[in-house]
């Protein structure tokens, strides 16, 4: 297969052999971080796979002549903005750092190689992790899992298949990347893993990812800050609205005021966002196929 540039990365530096790693896990609901934990640590792992990770979990265990500690994360929307994401999924992405004080060597990003990686999800991304620190793209190494889905098609190619968004991200994470197939035994993919962690806290002068109170502090300052002001112009539309509907109730009174027989609405979202059982709620007993 031709070369491509996203080859660039692990840098030729010595690595730093570590008797303990942290990292964390991140990434959008259903990207697979629990199973990715799971594999990691082996038989040690004991994240739960079946239903959907709602507060931090921790794992620990020997791999590879390491101790390492895998911090598993309740995830975001993949196509949800950081201000549009629960405040509760926000809170507990951030909260795991101190299960592993004083820092994560290495933040891993999950990406599903069997799904597209849209522009939309590339934004969401970067918000999100933006959250955690401004540094905090030196820490990441980004895991593509389901790896098995590949076939023949090596990494290289399905990052330059997937255009700009994925390219974008990559190159942003300074080309650091791994893949994993949670259906693989090979305990070697996991023992390249903890290689490259090494090679990132090299590259990185053995330095973890801290993260700051002060930034966050500032962030949940500036989204209240933007919540209260997004209520103040609810409540002045709401007494804009009285005020013209008094003004047509004078206007109108001598004649009976308008209300019509019939009304036609139309639902409109993205998938999965629940149209049906609204028009099932507006409906009442009607129902909406």
């Amino acid at each position: 297969h031709p070369q491509s540039k996203h080859q660039l990365w692990p840098p030729f530096l010595p690595s730093c052999h570590l008797s303990e790693i942290r990292v964390m896990l991140l990434g959008a609901r259903g990207s697979g971080k629990s199973s990715a934990g799971n594999t990691i640590l082996g038989q040690g792992g004991s994240f739960e796979v079946r239903r959907r990770t709602v507060q931090w979990m921790v794992g620990a265990g020997d791999v590879a002549g390491r101790q390492v500690t895998v911090v598993d994360t309740p995830g975001w929307w993949m196509n949800y903005f950081s201000q549009d994401s629960p405040v509760f999924d926000r809170h507990y992405t951030l909260s795991p750092v101190s299960l592993c004080s004083p820092g994560p060597h290495a933040l891993l990003l999950m990406v599903r190689v069997d799904r597209s990686f849209t522009g939309t999800y590339r934004r969401a991304v970067q918000e999100h992790l933006e959250l955690i620190t401004d540094a905090v793209w030196a820490h990441i190494i980004v895991l593509f899992n389901f790896g098995d889905w590949l076939g023949d098609t090596t990494i290289e190619q399905h990052i330059e298949s997937e255009g700009e968004a994925l390219q974008w991200l990559v190159e942003k994470c300074g080309n650091r990347y791994h893949v994993l197939n949670n259906r693989s035994n090979s305990g070697f993919q996991v023992t390249e893993l903890m290689r490259k962690i090494e090679e990132l806290m090299s590259f990185n002068s053995s330095s973890y990812c801290k993260i700051e109170g002060g930034i966050l502090q500032e962030k949940r300052r500036e989204e209240q800050k933007r919540a209260g002001e997004r209520l103040t112009r609810r409540q002045k539309q709401r007494e804009t609205a009285r005020s013209l509907l008094g003004e047509l109730n004078q206007s109108l009174s001598k004649w009976e005021l308008y209300c019509p027989s019939e009304l036609r609405i139309m639902l409109l979202s993205g998938r999965n966002t629940g149209r049906s059982s609204a028009g099932n709620t507006i409906l009442g007993r009607g129902t909406l196929k």
